[in-house]
């Protein structure tokens, strides 16, 4: 897998503005088949002067939707939260 399609987006919700001021840590969207590694080496490639100290992995379970009398799923998804130093900061992210 290449590094570019690790990570798919960037989330920005109020928990994950929250962690970003408070402790330095940046939530990503991620493949599902991406390790750890993987995606510290893919945030590393993508933003050139962030060093990650530390990535924390989930996987969302998929929710279930009613259309009608019909009932769907959303698609399993995998986050990632990526720690990074305190005098480091991603530009993405700013101004969001």
């Amino acid at each position: 897998m290449h590094l570019y399609e690790i990570l798919k987006r960037p989330l920005t919700t109020e928990k994950t503005n929250r962690l970003k001021d408070d402790y330095r840590q940046y939530a990503f969207e991620v493949d599902l088949r991406a390790n750890k590694s993987e995606i510290a080496a893919a945030v590393e490639t993508a933003f050139p002067n962030i060093k990650v100290m530390s990535v924390n992995v989930m996987r969302m379970s998929r929710k279930r939707r009613h259309h009608g009398r019909r009932v769907i799923y959303k698609a399993q998804w995998k986050k990632a939260i990526v720690r990074i130093p305190g005098d480091q900061r991603i530009e993405l992210f700013e101004g969001v």
